[in-house]
């Protein structure tokens, strides 16, 4: 008896490249855990460094070394003219815009337990696809950015 009898053997072709939606969504997931793990840091007294690996050459060997450095997260929620908290959704260098109109570009909040639970939500609404079309136009204009500078 053969191995393969009990196996149900199909063809099938691996795709070579995610969707440009989808890699457009997981970057702007990755910062948004960044932006709760800042938020999260905050409420606890603490600051919120990310590790980054950096490929550098000795001057002595002139060899390559990889070394962590940390680098400061720039926070996406601030306290508005109002005095209230607010965040913002940020793809790149953009802010992305909540309606048709944009006019509403900010949400918010009224305390740190709040702002991780509403950066949670954005995170949510981001996997399951709720915010791309606004993610395709924010991601379009920091496009148009470069080729301009380009």
């Amino acid at each position: 008896m053969s191995a393969f009898t009990n196996l149900k053997v199909v063809s099938a072709k691996r795709t070579s490249q995610l969707p440009t939606i989808q890699i457009r969504r997981n970057k702007l997931i990755v910062k948004l855990i960044e932006q709760i793990k800042l938020a999260s840091a905050l409420k606890a007294g603490e600051t919120y460094l990310k590790k980054q690996i950096r490929n550098v050459k000795d001057s002595v060997s002139g060899e390559r070394k990889a070394v962590e450095i940390n680098r400061t997260v720039r926070s996406w929620f601030f306290t508005a003219d109002s005095g209230k908290l607010v965040v913002q959704l940020r793809y790149g260098s953009k802010v992305i815009q909540f309606n048709a109109k944009g006019d509403k570009n900010a949400i918010e909040v009224s305390d740190s337990d709040e702002l991780i639970s509403v950066l949670q939500t954005l995170k949510t609404a981001v996997e399951s696809g709720e915010l791309d079309q606004q993610i395709s136009v924010a991601a379009d204009l920091v496009k148009a950015r470069f080729q301009k500078v380009a």
